[in-house]
């Protein structure tokens, strides 16, 4: 497929200097052929993406009049690419078919232009909506609803009753709606309290490789509209995260926490169950929240704190051993003028 540069730049609100070419790819600054577009932020790319590429996205500092290779000037010229990105990638997975080898209920409902491949297993009452891909080995159980246009990758499991909207991407290995961790201790050890809630992801979530996301004990654990969660992330039952959020790797949050419109959670960060984080937070790697934040805050260490606060802590504690050493030498003196 092929495009002019006109009509990409309408596509990201850009402006085109140059002429008029078609593009038939994206390329990245170092390795773009002469019929694609790429993109430079700064001149030392722009360089490279000039000598490379068909068409470049650029901002207008960088723009030149000398530059003969055709622009489009954009604010975000990552942004820009991104989406134009998308008009030159093929879905993976989509077949337009349902394999014979899938295992689908007859109680099942399924959309039109459907790709369901060998391996799946569709249990009784789940509905699957249109352009739906289910990838090999996905298993969606009783009662699963999914929108239009999601995509499940292979080996993904959905558990029961658990709502996924449309627009979804879910990563292989993922799981829905598993068993949250409750259980009441007795004298002879645990009894397990029963999970009778589910999962409900709204539009446009995408979800990372082997996250794992609990059912509610009862009611829901909620994922809200546009929010992104990295690979290995667990969350836990009747957890509530709002839109826009960001998830990254290795986080984990403890049940009945509530994380608000536009958090990002960093790496290997966590929270402790039962609290709330305000919108618009950040919370830094390794960082672990045990308590609620106000909306706008910015957060760090163990147990998470204000970051400016938490960079003169870590900046006094290095002087430690010194300041050590320096009390010792005083306490000596002191006993010295003592005696």
């Amino acid at each position: 497929m092929k495009y002019n540069l006109k009509k990409l730049a309408e596509l990201v609100d850009g402006q085109l200097q140059g002429t008029n070419i078609e593009i038939d790819g994206v390329g990245g600054a170092d390795n773009a052929a002469k019929t694609e577009i790429s993109f430079a932020q700064n001149q030392e790319y722009l360089d490279l993406a000039l000598a490379n590429a068909g068409a470049v996205l650029i901002t207008e500092d960088l723009a030149a009049d000398e530059i003969e290779t055709p622009v489009i000037i954009v604010e975000n010229p990552r942004l820009a690419f991104s989406k134009i990105a998308h008009k030159f990638t093929t879905q993976p997975y989509q077949s337009f078919n349902i394999a014979d080898e899938a295992v689908i209920s007859d109680t099942a409902q399924l959309g039109s232009e459907v790709s369901i491949h060998p391996g799946v297993v569709i249990a009784d009452g789940a509905q699957i909506g249109d352009e739906v891909i289910l990838a090999p080995g996905v298993y969606v159980g009783q009662d699963v609803s999914i929108g239009e246009g999601t995509i499940l990758y292979p080996n993904v499991t959905v558990e029961r009753g658990s709502q996924i909207g449309s627009d979804v991407e879910i990563n292989s290995g993922a799981v829905i709606g598993s068993e949250g961790f409750g259980f009441e201790e007795e004298e002879e050890g645990y009894v397990k309290v029963p999970q009778f809630g589910n999962v409900v992801i709204e539009d446009d979530v995408e979800i990372g490789a082997n996250v794992t996301i609990d059912r509610g004990a009862t009611g829901s654990t909620t994922i809200g509209r546009s929010t992104k969660i990295d690979n290995l992330v667990h969350i836990a039952h009747n957890v509530e995260i709002g839109p826009e959020c960001l998830i990254i790797a290795q986080v984990g949050i403890a049940g009945s926490a509530k994380v608000e419109r536009k958090v990002t959670l960093a790496g290997k960060s966590g929270v402790v169950g039962h609290i709330t984080i305000g919108e618009n937070t950040t919370v830094a790697a390794n960082s672990t929240v045990t308590h609620d934040l106000e909306a706008e805050s910015f957060v760090s260490g163990y147990p998470a704190h204000d970051h400016r606060q938490e960079r003169r802590t870590k900046a006094a504690r290095k002087k430690l051993p010194e300041m050590l050493k320096r009390i010792r030498k005083l306490e000596k003196r002191i006993e010295e003028l003592e005696e």
